[in-house]
């Protein structure tokens, strides 16, 4: 369970849980990591690196990195997760494809300025993350955007 349904006051956090979903979700991490390690981006996919913000080491993840009106954003579907905690001890880190390292700074975005952002993100990888935005889609209402963004940190990033 995670702690947002347990205190309502923690930030949301999606932990698999099992069943079919976390079977997919696997099956996709998997794949998503094999090809974007060997240099194959699907629809903007890379490996995030960011240095562990207590070992100091580097950890990876898949993302999806969205491009908006020329400014480039990284989104957690899943909430306030390990990733985006280090990502805002560390203020930055690499984006990877293939053999390419690009690293970059971090800067993450205000609730108010999210959700055209997330509404650029669900009609991109709807497919892909939709199930962990609940019944709001890329075209819900403004007022629905702003009353999820809290739960979904997004941060723009720039070349370092």
């Amino acid at each position: 369970m995670n702690a947002s349904a347990t205190n309502p006051e923690a930030p949301r956090l999606v932990k698999p849980e099992g069943g079919f979903m976390i079977t997919l979700d696997r099956i996709t991490n998997k794949m998503m990591k094999w090809l974007t390690y060997r240099g194959i981006s699907i629809l903007g996919s890379r490996i995030l690196a960011v240095r562990g913000r207590k070992s100091g080491e580097w950890r990876t993840t898949p993302v999806n990195l969205l491009v908006v009106d020329g400014e480039r954003y990284l989104v957690a579907p899943r909430g306030h997760t390990q990733w985006v905690r280090n990502m805002r001890a560390a203020h930055g880190g690499e984006l990877r494809l293939g053999k390419k390292v690009e690293a970059f700074t971090a800067t993450e975005l205000d609730d108010a300025d999210k959700p055209p952002v997330l509404r650029a993100y669900m009609k991109k990888w709807a497919w892909e993350v939709g199930y962990f935005f609940g019944d709001i889609k890329a075209d819900s209402p403004e007022e629905e955007l702003n009353r999820i963004a809290p739960g979904f940190p997004v941060f723009r990033i720039t070349a370092a």
